[in-house]
């Protein structure tokens, strides 16, 4: 692989998708339709960039041990990992969500929260549901899940779910309520420390072509 080879770490879906006008500012397209192609190594236009699919969660762990030279990761995944060695150059302001507190229907939580009683918490943001509930004087037993976290509360494994919140229809439709917002997220641009030094030019290049596409911030 030839040492100027950008490699650029993404997770199909929503990221994916919302990061294409970006890099068509920059003059790179990929050229296969991740939904569509088994591979997870995407060429691009530009021989020397290349788009890796990677889950999510696993983005900044690319990009900080050099497996990847850029990323695009929501600010949530930012958080439960530690951004360590990594440079986060840009808030992208796409994929858009919130990390809230939901609960069902007919759950007391206002009068649970206010006796400072414990709540069983499911989520897979078990740093940020930590930090939130300390710093409200809250105990909470954290139980650890990856997916479908709307059925712990209907099943009895959780009081409550802390969990990213876009439309809030899914939660409708489960019979679950939103009743604290803790943190809106959007997705930001890392870049690997190492790979700034190394490659500077081509990367500077995809940075400044990013920061100049943003989508301007709506009130």
């Amino acid at each position: 692989m030839s040492s100027n080879m950008i490699t650029l770490a993404l997770s199909k879906g929503r990221i994916f998708d919302e990061t294409l006008p970006l890099l068509a500012a920059a003059g790179i397209e990929v050229l296969e339709d991740p939904e569509k192609s088994r591979k997870l190594i995407l060429p691009t236009n530009q021989p020397n960039v290349r788009v890796v699919l990677v889950r999510a969660t696993d983005v900044p762990t690319y990009v900080e041990y050099g497996g990847a030279d850029i990323g695009v990761t929501g600010k949530d995944t930012l958080i439960e990992h530690g951004g360590q060695g990594l440079y986060q150059p840009l808030d992208l302001r796409i994929a858009k969500c919130r990390v809230s507190v939901a609960v069902r229907n007919d759950f007391d939580y206002a009068q649970v929260v206010k006796q400072g009683s414990r709540l069983k918490v499911a989520t897979k943001y078990t740093g940020i549901a930590r930090d939130f509930f300390a710093s409200k004087g809250v105990h909470v037993d954290m139980v650890k899940l990856y997916g479908s976290m709307e059925l712990a509360p209907l099943t009895g494994l959780a009081d409550a779910i802390v969990d990213l919140v876009s439309t809030g229809n899914t939660l409708k439709a489960n019979n679950l309520i939103e009743v604290e917002r803790i943190m809106d997220i959007s997705s930001y641009l890392v870049v690997n420390q190492a790979a700034l030094k190394l490659k500077q030019a081509p990367l500077r290049r995809i940075i400044d072509a990013f920061a100049s596409a943003i989508p301007a911030e709506k009130n």
